[in-house]
């Protein structure tokens, strides 16, 4: 059957008519973040419309240029492209409060390689922007445990030596008081640029896509 909820035109878009099925892709972290405040302002505005996530692949790049996926968001993108910066967050260390370094200011990078980490597989099996930058510096990590999503990466240090290094806020949101501590990560793993990508002939300057995109950057406040 023919995916018509994917076929934009170049027509004058009105959201508070229209019924559009906005197909995104992220991670589960970038998702939550484009969850509540986004959908509500896209429903307030766009009743009709709908919005569908779709979970990351590894071909979610080439769904992008040829069509199943409308926008992504996440860390970084390969041409042909194009990019708007979001917004940029840096990593915290989710772990056990009971960890030896539960106590500590930030996590040193000295002690940082050797712990027991959860990685997220969100690229052959890096957590991409992390392990990139560390194995750039000649320190990688041992992936201890390898799990598909952030949340699954939290749920996964309490009771256990493990340490999950995630997005600071999404660390914070899925701490338990108690239970588990968030801590900074080393300074050298560097923050992140969150960026939303998409196809540039087939999109740049369609209505209802552009209509998104403005929503998304007023949403979360990007310049």
């Amino acid at each position: 059957m023919p995916r018509q909820e994917h076929v934009f035109s170049g027509e004058a878009f009105d959201p508070a008519t229209a019924a559009r099925a906005f197909q995104l892709a992220g991670t589960d972290c970038t998702v939550s973040v484009l969850s509540g405040a986004l959908l509500a302002r896209i429903f307030e505005q766009s009743p009709r419309s709908t919005v569908l996530f779709s979970r990351w692949h590894h071909v979610v790049f080439a769904d992008a240029e040829h069509g199943p996926v409308d926008l992504l968001v996440h860390s970084g993108t390969p041409p042909p492209l194009r990019t708007r910066v979001l917004f940029e967050e840096g990593d915290s260390c989710l772990m056990s409060s009971h960890h030896p370094f539960a106590q500590r200011p930030a996590l040193s990078p000295g002690d940082y390689p050797g712990c027991a980490h959860v990685v997220v597989d969100v690229t052959d099996g890096r957590q991409s922007h992390g392990d990139q930058r560390l194995a750039s510096l000649g320190s990688p990590r041992r992936a201890a445990v390898t799990v598909p999503y952030h949340a699954a990466s939290a749920a996964a240090v309490p009771g256990t030596a493990l340490v999950a290094t995630l997005p600071s806020d999404f660390a914070v949101r899925h701490a338990v008081p108690g239970t588990t501590s968030v801590i900074p990560a080393p300074q050298e793993i560097g923050a992140m640029r969150y960026a939303m990508c998409w196809h540039p002939p087939r999109l740049d300057d369609d209505a209802a896509h552009r209509w998104l995109r403005n929503t998304i950057v007023a949403t979360l406040g990007a310049a």
